[in-house]
């Protein structure tokens, strides 16, 4: 599996656990942006930037 499948696999768990947690009440909007989400957010921004980095090389995109 290539380094851009990996990471997306792991952001598609990430957005599966994040739903099945927000439907749950696991947290509420003010956690989720300083509170105990906000480790999340961080690795979910840090996977997506990673993810865009991939991509445009492989489109040779200069950004």
């Amino acid at each position: 599996m290539s380094r851009k499948a990996e990471l997306i696999k792991e952001m598609l768990e990430m957005q599966k656990k994040f739903s099945a947690d927000e439907r749950a009440g696991k947290f509420n909007a003010e956690d989720y942006y300083i509170g105990e989400g906000k480790p999340y957010r961080e690795r979910y921004q840090e996977l997506a930037s990673e993810v865009r980095e991939i991509a445009s090389k492989e489109a040779n995109f200069w950004k």
